[in-house]
């Protein structure tokens, strides 16, 4: 099998394997491309929820960067966890010395178990500087409601808060639709004044642990293979779907999803 596109990661690590960097990884590797990775911090964590946040030296992350990417230049970026207000300023100094044009952004501000895992001056310097170098955002609703000072309730409301973050400087958004109460999921995605919505049939599981890191690392797969926005975002949502409904129900809390659902395992005996 031939690899398909370079991606470098920007993000934390899971201790557990369910999201960060180890999803990050996995999900591209099952998609069929190369990941390389830049850690923004170690946490101790299982699925019960986060024991403990250690931040790396935004220098080592710099070099991670810099260094990786002189040899290996990606196709695409995919950044997730970015924990301190130094981190984002070091990453962004960082993407104007390597510059790639494609990068998708996970603004993971808050866990599964409800851990805050961004403070405020970081949430100001992501929408005043970040959102404006990225190509696509993918906040969750309370990411959203965070970003855009929208409660969000309905379809609508996710419609108008993509509208606010739009303002902001971000040129595509995907809000997705998982902590709504309704029957279907629904992610919104906003693109230059055209709004498309991807509705999918709600899996009832609580082992969904990663799925934001996941699709943003699947749609930056996608897209770094020459597919559109649209398309990728559909391809990604797919297959998060398929690895949440085949889940290994692992752990006692938020169990991880299947990241190599769409892999046929070769028996070499």
């Amino acid at each position: 099998m031939r690899l398909k596109s370079k991606i470098l990661v920007i993000a934390g690590s899971d201790s557990s394997g369910g999201a960060g960097i180890q999803a990050d990884i996995k999900t591209i590797t099952a998609l069929g491309s190369y990941a390389m990775t830049a850690i923004t911090a170690v946490t101790s964590q299982n699925t019960n929820g986060i024991n403990s946040i250690s931040p790396i030296p935004t220098k080592v992350i710099s070099k991670q960067i810099e260094h990786t990417s002189k040899d290996i230049k990606p196709d695409a970026i995919k950044i997730g966890m970015l924990h301190s207000e130094n981190v984002i300023k070091t990453v962004l100094r960082s993407l104007d010395k390597i510059n790639v044009k494609k990068i998708i952004l996970d603004p993971v501000m808050v866990a599964k178990g409800g851990h805050r895992l961004i403070d405020t001056n970081s949430i100001k310097i992501l929408k005043k500087k970040l959102l404006k170098r990225v190509t696509l955002i993918t906040p969750n609703i309370p990411e959203a409601e965070i970003l855009s000072g929208i409660k969000i309730k309905t379809i609508q409301d996710m419609i108008n808060a993509a509208k606010k973050i739009k303002i902001l400087g971000a040129k595509n958004i995907l809000i997705k639709g998982g902590h709504l109460e309704t029957n279907k999921i629904h992610n919104v995605l906003l693109g230059r004044n055209k709004i498309k919505i991807f509705n999918s049939k709600k899996i009832h599981t609580k082992n969904t642990h990663g799925t934001g890191c996941t699709l943003a690392s699947a749609i930056t797969t996608f897209y770094s293979c020459g597919k559109t926005l649209n398309k990728s975002c559909e391809l990604g949502i797919n297959y998060v779907n398929h690895a949440i409904k085949n889940g290994p129900n692992y752990g006692k809390g938020h169990g991880p999803i299947n990241h190599i659902n769409n892999i046929k395992i070769i028996n070499f005996k």
